[in-house]
């Protein structure tokens, strides 16, 4: 099985406001065009045109509707890889193709020795892995790994395609090892969770959550009419009525 590496240098991720995503798949559909032609490429897809398509996908956003005394709203829940400091995927793999790396965090896979057996799909809670049928290989978000470090990109491009393309800066990217950078401190300033750590994985991820929304009090109204004579709105109303 493959060992965790003992330290990790940074521990790069994704902050995701749930009060500010509006569930455009924005994030989905970029991730999809970045990772189709880089490190996991292709990124298959399974009858698109039928009546069931489905396909590859490292982003997929759901939507929930969520009641609180009596106020409802919709809450649109992105999902991916959290790239677990104590990451199971990693561990049940039995040929070492999944591996964390002690540089950044970052959770891969290696399709050259993925063999297919789907134990890390099945070891992971969040349900963050795709396997491939066409390559027959497991494969999942990689933070944009040949984006982040890619010299030949201008220096504020150098963030995964889903945080790129966000147009409500719902997703941030960053050093969440580092308590002075700014997504540690955004996950302090909202109170910022990992999902389900009952499950003991550690995520690196960090969700922001919604913020409390309270019914806007409204203006009292004001007359559409003021300051006629009674007797000329009696005549309005006459002529109005036929």
């Amino acid at each position: 099985m493959t060992a965790l590496p003992k330290q990790v240098t940074k521990k790069l991720g994704l902050v995701i406001d749930l009060d500010t995503c509006v569930g455009c798949h924005a994030c989905a559909t970029s991730c999809k065009q970045w990772n189709d032609t880089g490190y996991s490429a292709p990124l298959n897809d399974y009858d698109p045109y039928g009546a069931a398509p489905d396909g590859v996908w490292f982003n997929r956003v759901h939507s929930y509707e969520v009641s609180h005394e009596g106020n409802s709203r919709t809450v649109n829940f992105p999902r991916s890889c959290l790239h677990c400091d104590n990451a199971p995927c990693v561990t049940v793999c039995p040929t070492g193709a999944s591996f964390k790396r002690a540089e950044d965090g970052i959770v891969l896979v290696d399709a050259d020795l993925c063999i297919g057996c789907k134990l890390c799909s099945w070891a992971c809670p969040y349900g963050a892995r795709e396997f491939d049928e066409v390559e027959g290989v497991m494969k999942k978000c990689t933070l944009c790994v040949d984006r982040i470090y890619n010299a030949n990109l201008p220096e504020a491009s150098r963030v995964p395609a889903c945080v790129a393309a966000c147009p409500t800066g719902a997703r941030s990217f960053g050093d969440l090892g580092d308590p002075n950078s700014g997504v540690s401190q955004q996950v302090r300033d909202r109170g910022g969770f990992a999902l389900m750590p009952e499950m003991d994985c550690a995520p690196v991820n960090r969700y922001l959550p919604p913020r409390a929304r309270t019914a806007p009090s409204a203006p009292p109204l004001t007359p559409l009419v003021t300051g006629f004579d009674s007797a000329l709105l009696r005549w309005v109303d006459r002529l109005l009525g036929g």
